[in-house]
């Protein structure tokens, strides 16, 4: 039973140890940064970072049209964003096969093309806000003293991706095997390939996806404004970038508090005040989070009570999953 509950516990117990921390650290300083707010760009930032999900959802139905499943454009939002609110409970993504299981209901598509459509989403997003970060780094590099790091991070995600695509191109020329595992993942290779390996795809993928990010960056620069702050755009598009590759590492539910110090950190090298630099990653993270997990409770509603038994099947899977190898 211990084991059960810890899976999910100890992980949060985590994110809001490092967030409690951060916020130890700057609390003098927080009230007298929080008197200069302007509290209606907050809810600018909300409204942008609504907008970030139906773009997503209009990328994603674009995934799902290459694997001949055809769903509207609210389908497909209010899937990504029950998988996304999953998240925020599961640690390390596994919230995302609740999609499948929302893909698979009515057999309206197949668990492999369920789970080739989180590759070919993941990947993309993942690539393409590396892209940003080098463009981002060019920017900053006379004006900013990047750690090696944050130069890794960046490389590690376009080498990855690069050598993915390899693979799903070589993979065309693979023989037909009997072995049952091979042949399940054959299939997934061609429908990624099938999706994302030809020149309309590439070109749509990757710009709407670059896009989706840059909305993403203006959420936090909408914040930053909101404190009265002056800091260049590259900085914030780098700050977003450096925090969502290290949040993609599945160390806390919804990478929250990772993301945060990834975020203040790369503020903080700019000059900002450590005060406002925790309370901008902080607030901008929380008002994403918030808005998917509304989101997330309204798509419920969109799909019917069947949703509610899908999520609680998938989250309990992946308990007894973490049970079941944690011996």
């Amino acid at each position: 039973m211990w084991k059960k509950v810890s899976a999910i516990i100890i992980p949060t117990l985590i994110a809001v140890g490092i967030i409690g921390y951060m916020l130890y650290r700057v609390w003098d300083d927080l009230v007298l940064t929080l008197e200069h707010a302007v509290l209606p760009l907050l809810v600018v930032a909300v409204g942008i970072c609504g907008v970030s999900w139906i773009l997503r959802g209009f990328r994603y139905r674009f995934i799902l049209h290459g694997l001949g499943v055809e769903k509207g454009v609210w389908f497909s939002t209010a899937c990504i964003l029950v998988s996304q609110t999953a998240n925020l409970i599961v640690p390390a993504r596994l919230g995302d096969l609740v999609r499948l299981l929302i893909l698979k209901h009515d057999d309206d598509a197949t668990y492999s093309e369920g789970f080739s459509s989180l590759v070919v989403e993941r990947v993309f997003d993942v690539m393409m806000v590396a892209v940003l970060g080098v463009v981002a780094l060019l920017l900053v590099l006379t004006i900013l003293d990047v750690p090696d790091w944050f130069i890794i991070a960046i490389a590690l995600p376009l080498g990855a991706g690069c050598l993915f695509f390899a693979v799903i191109f070589w993979s065309g020329r693979m023989k037909s095997s009997e072995n049952r595992i091979l042949i399940a993942v054959q299939q997934m290779l061609d429908e990624v390939r099938q999706v994302s390996l030809h020149s309309r795809a590439l070109a749509t993928l990757s710009l709407s996806s670059i896009f989706i990010w840059v909305v993403d960056v203006l959420v936090c620069y909408a914040v930053v404004l909101m404190f009265q702050e002056s800091m260049p755009f590259a900085v914030v598009i780098l700050a977003i970038v450096i925090g969502n590759l290290v949040k993609a590492v599945p160390i806390t539910p919804g990478g929250v508090g990772t993301y945060e110090v990834a975020v203040a950190l790369t503020f903080g090298l700019a000059g900002m005040a450590a005060a406002t630099a925790t309370l901008i990653a902080v607030i901008d993270h929380l008002m994403k989070n918030l808005v998917t997990l509304v989101g997330g409770v309204g798509s419920i509603y969109y799909f019917g009570d069947w949703s509610i038994e899908v999520l609680k099947k998938a989250i309990n899977r992946e308990i007894e999953r973490e049970d079941t190898f944690g011996g």
